[in-house]
């Protein structure tokens, strides 16, 4: 096994309801109290939010995307300007994907080898090669708190190309453990493998072996079904270590945080709450509204009776869709507040029912309003 510096960071569990767990990941910039949903900001913003605003709904975990930075403004500028919690006005903990998502992502633009991969951007066409080291580099360079291993993302039902990912992100990961340098940075590896429960068990063993200081499980909800989401978060969760954070990658509606948490998942992320916000839709814990609708025309009422947000509080479903037909730009931050608020106060009310013993509650009540 490959040694790792002692770094700041532990992980506690101080509640466990069956397999679903509270726990307290300490990190540079502060505690993160799992389960926690972070907020993407793919180019060091949350589209259409502030900093303030982020806080002001109590986010504690922001991400940022690698892959983006490194193209615009650049890695390098960002470390001149101190980093990204002093370039974004963040002081909270920030997480930085490898990259590798979006660079497989680019099926047209890609040479994928042994070694690393060469892409063209998607902004200029200019030609990059990122190699783990580089994909290190770049995350040392940007400052996050947490940092992830460069991977290979196969599409879930190709079962010879997600042998050769596996393997590749296994190589990957030990390279990427021996060019990480800054022991204030806390290195996860990731759990590929498609829907295949094999390939899962095997990569979920090779990635615990390394006893990193936590986990991250990719390759998901990309194009698979629910079921055969929860059936690979069944296979890992009895595998990985339960002393370490478990992290989805880009997964994060009320069910899939709710079915998650039921599976050992303490970390979320995704774009859904700003992307959905972007195209006039809120969201519910019983489902999705889309606000363009005309029956929504004189409606008095907030998005959600319940719900504590700043929109809620203030603006009606007819105020809302004004600002939609009107093309205006705070339609967007006032959705995007509303729904980010969905799930993180979710991920918060579900970390207190584990605590409390009651977890169940919550499942049932989210089933009923299915």
């Amino acid at each position: 096994m490959l040694p790792i510096e002692s770094v700041p960071f532990h992980y506690n569990i101080i509640a466990q309801e069956g397999r679903a767990r509270a726990g307290i990941f300490h990190t540079p910039h502060g505690d993160l109290l799992t389960p926690v949903f972070a907020p993407v900001g793919t180019q060091a913003t949350v589209k259409a939010v502030t900093p303030a605003q982020l806080q002001e709904i109590h986010a504690s975990l922001v991400l940022a995307n690698t892959y983006h930075l490194y193209l615009r403004p650049g890695d390098e500028l960002v470390a001149e300007m101190g980093g990204l919690h002093q370039f974004m006005h963040w002081d909270s903990p920030i997480l930085t994907d490898s990259g590798g998502f979006q660079v497989f992502s680019l099926a047209n633009s890609r040479k994928i080898d042994e070694d690393g991969v060469t892409f063209k951007s998607h902004i200029d066409g200019s030609t990059h090669r990122v190699t783990p080291e580089k994909s290190i580099a770049i995350q040392e360079n940007l400052g996050a708190d947490i940092i992830m291993a460069f991977d290979e993302c196969a599409p879930p039902y190709d079962r010879a190309y997600n042998e050769r990912a596996v393997a590749r992100t296994h190589a990957w990961l030990e390279r990427c453990m021996e060019a990480k340098k800054r022991p204030d940075q806390a290195l996860f590896g990731i759990v590929q493998g498609g829907i295949f429960n094999d390939l899962r068990e095997r990569s979920a063993s090779f990635v615990s072996s390394l006893n990193l200081p936590g986990n991250a499980i990719g390759g998901l909800s990309v194009g698979e079904t629910k079921e055969e989401m929860h059936q690979a978060l069944d296979v890992v969760d009895a595998i990985l270590p339960a002393n370490k954070p478990r992290y989805l990658m880009g997964v994060g509606t009320v069910e899939d945080i709710i079915q998650g948490v039921s599976r050992g998942v303490d970390i979320f992320d995704c774009v859904l709450p700003t992307r959905l916000a972007r195209h006039h839709a809120a969201m519910t814990r019983s489902g999705r509204l889309n606000l363009m609708n005309a029956i929504y025309k004189q409606d008095k009422s907030p998005i959600d009776e319940c719900c504590g947000c700043y929109t809620c509080q203030n603006f009606s479903r007819a105020y809302l869709r004004h600002l939609i037909n009107s093309r205006e730009m705070l339609s967007a931050t006032l959705l995007s507040i509303h729904n980010l608020y969905t799930l993180v106060t979710l991920a918060k009310e579900i970390r207190q029912a584990i605590i409390d013993g009651n977890l169940s509650s919550i499942i049932e009540r989210f089933e009923k309003t299915k």
